[in-house]
């Protein structure tokens, strides 16, 4: 059995990657910590495994630039170096597509980060910062999803799914963005720990999906009239 510990207690994906190890009888042992609570730190490290870093200040309208640089970038430093002192085999941390850029819809391989808001540059800095502290004893996993989408999903998809079920008519838009689902993402959280993944990953759905057929599909889906 692989001891877990997540941090981010109430977010949205550590709360389901729960839910999905159970449901899939995982031999995992989790548990959540509240960074915002000081006492954080003196939660003993040494007794996890991995710790997966899904605590973050997203895209909120009206806040400073440097609340994204002291969550994102500083925390997650911080709680990188106490996993690492305390023992902790393997770190994952939860980055984003936002490093491409906003207005990036596809990534691969060959996507080069060129961030162009707080959120973005905030998690590629931290990226930076928590890789120097990899080596053989302490595996640094670095996961940039693009929109992750899964029932009562908040974000980008949510506001895409109030959309479709509020509005009959959409523009047809010729585009193909990455997209992934929330028990991929579970999944792909497994294999990196049951595999001592290091490195940086781009988890994303095996199909490409057009923003005017994801609307359509939500509206049929939710028994609404779409043209």
């Amino acid at each position: 059995m692989k001891r877990i510990l997540i941090t981010g207690k109430n977010s949205y994906i550590g709360q389901t990657f729960i839910n999905w190890v159970k449901a899939n009888n995982v031999d995992y042992k989790i548990d959540t910590v509240d960074l915002k609570d000081p006492d954080w730190k003196k939660q003993d490290f040494s007794i996890y495994d991995c710790l997966i870093h899904l605590a973050a200040i997203v895209h909120k309208k009206g806040q400073e630039d440097d609340i994204y640089y002291r969550i994102n970038r500083d925390l997650a430093v911080e709680t990188a170096k106490k996993a690492k002192n305390e023992g902790v085999k393997q770190f994952i941390f939860l980055s984003t597509m936002s490093v491409y850029g906003k207005n990036s819809a596809v990534i691969n391989f060959c996507t080069k980060p060129a961030p162009n808001n707080a959120y973005g540059k905030s998690k590629l800095e931290a990226e930076k910062l928590i890789q120097q502290l990899r080596s053989p004893e302490f595996l640094v996993t670095i996961l940039r999803p693009p929109m992750i989408y899964g029932y009562n999903s908040p974000g980008n998809y949510s506001r895409i799914s109030k959309l479709a079920k509020k509005i009959p008519i959409f523009p047809k838009v010729e585009n193909k963005r990455s997209m992934l689902f929330i028990e991929n993402l579970h999944s792909f959280f497994k294999l990196s720990i049951d595999n001592n993944l290091a490195g940086t990953y781009f988890p994303q759905n095996e199909k490409l999906v057009n923003t005017s057929t994801l609307v359509k599909q939500i509206a049929l889906e939710n028994k609404k009239k779409y043209t």
